[in-house]
């Protein structure tokens, strides 16, 4: 049986919603955040030494980075569902976006989450100077570069109804979190990411596995 180590308000949101397109049994050991730190709890690195989620075990093994476990459980009980075939244009693209996601794009959205917080928490006489330290980091790079990325991934996105081709893929279920995240913050006026989010949400497995992993707030 699969255990999902789910931590509520993260990625491990969509392992969930994997599981589910899949169809596959599995069990859900929940994990809550710290509510001032917003840490994940110190009980998951019992699990994995980082302490992060999200975590799955299947058999004796514990799989961990969300990409990682896409490709492992597809892999070992996707029955080519989920899946282009090996040496295909959609398999590169499924393998493509995969990676994107974690590599390219979150980064920026956890750097602008992460610096946008700095002021508020620094303390009173310094906050001024903060304020404007994060304020020029942000127009000098942080923003150009999402924008840049937005308009990367809206226009990408206009090539097919999903990133990999005609099919919803595990490359699918993998950039959900990076563009929820993005039109919770940062996405504006770009249909098409607005488009695919719609269609993600409204896909009866989604819900399900919403239903089973509980309250989704995304970097809110």
């Amino acid at each position: 049986m699969l255990t999902v180590h789910h931590l509520n308000n993260s990625r491990s949101q969509r392992i969930l919603w994997l599981l589910e397109e899949l169809g596959l049994p599995y069990e859900i050991k929940r994990y809550e955040r710290n509510a001032k730190t917003m840490l994940a709890p110190p009980e998951l690195k019992a699990i994995h030494p980082l302490g992060k989620s999200p975590l799955v075990t299947d058999g004796g093994d514990v799989l961990a980075e969300s990409g990682a476990i896409i490709e492992t459980l597809l892999e070992r009980h996707g029955n080519g569902r989920l899946l282009p075939a090996p040496g295909t244009p959609e398999f590169q693209r499924y393998r493509y976006w995969l990676h994107y996601a974690e590599g390219s794009a979150m980064p920026l959205l956890v750097m602008k989450l992460v610096t946008s917080q700095v002021p508020r928490r620094a303390p009173a006489l310094i906050r001024p100077l903060a304020r404007a330290v994060i304020g020029a980091l942000d127009q000098a790079f942080t923003s150009p570069q999402l924008k840049l990325h937005l308009d990367y991934i809206e226009s990408e996105l206009g090539k097919s109804e999903w990133f990999a081709g005609s099919e919803l893929t595990g490359a699918d279920i993998q950039m959900s979190f990076v563009l929820e995240a993005a039109s919770a913050r940062a996405a504006g006026d770009r249909p098409r990411i607005k488009a695919f989010v719609d269609r993600i949400q409204a896909r009866p497995a989604y819900r399900k596995a919403l239903e089973k992993g509980g309250p989704y707030g995304i970097l809110g």
